[in-house]
C-alpha cells in the first residue's frame, strides 16, 4: 500500500517542535504548516520535505493512470 501522507519535522520561530504535513487531495499536493506559525527547517528536514513533495507528485501520477 502506498503512503498517502508524509510528516516532516520542523520547529517554529520559538524553537518548539512542529510538523509539516504533505498529502494529495483532488489531484493537488497540499502542504499543511503549523497553524499560525512559520516552519523553520534544518537542512536535513528540507531534504525530507523535498522527498515528501516528490513522492506526493509520483503518487498523483500513478492515480491518474489507474
Amino acid at each position: 500500500m502506498a503512503q498517502d501522507e508524509w510528516s516532516v519535522s520542523c520547529r517554529d520561530l520559538a524553537g518548539r517542535k512542529r510538523d509539516l504535513t504533505v498529502f494529495v487531495s483532488s489531484g493537488r499536493v497540499v502542504v499543511v504548516a503549523p497553524p499560525g506559525e512559520a516552519a523553520v527547517l534544518e537542512p536535513l528536514d528540507v531534504g525530507r520535505l523535498r522527498a515528501a513533495l516528490r513522492d506526493a507528485v509520483v503518487m498523483m501520477g500513478s492515480q491518474t493512470r489507474e
